[in-house]
């Protein structure tokens, strides 16, 4: 079985049943080279990030789309782990669905304060 340890936790990489993707822009930033990690879902996201050993506060909510900015070796260990490599297309429809999604639980918070 394929394992690895990341923060401490063993991971199976057949064990992760998350749709996570990555791209493979490659955009160079302060040295090194730089792409993006989303989800079918931001908890998705969240969870495999955290697993990847991410900070939550490096989450970009209000970029052009929801998404977690990684270095090309991060990305590695993310394919490794389980995340696919996202056409545009994929990731695209990702973006859209992730924003619609914390839309509308903004929309459901704000509904409870009124």
């Amino acid at each position: 079985m394929d394992v690895i340890y990341l923060n401490y936790t063993l991971v199976s990489l057949r064990c992760l049943a998350l749709a996570v993707y990555v791209d493979n822009v490659r955009i160079p930033w302060r040295g090194r080279k730089w792409c993006h990690l989303v989800a079918d879902s931001t908890d998705e996201l969240h969870d495999f990030a955290r697993i990847l050993g991410l900070k939550r506060a490096w989450f970009q909510p209000n970029a052009s789309y929801p998404h977690y900015d990684i270095t090309i070796e991060t990305r590695e260990i993310a394919l490794r782990m389980g995340a696919i490599e996202g056409s545009r297309k994929e990731i695209i429809r990702c973006a859209r669905k992730m924003k619609e999604e914390m839309c509308g639980v903004h929309v459901q918070q704000l509904s409870l304060l009124l």
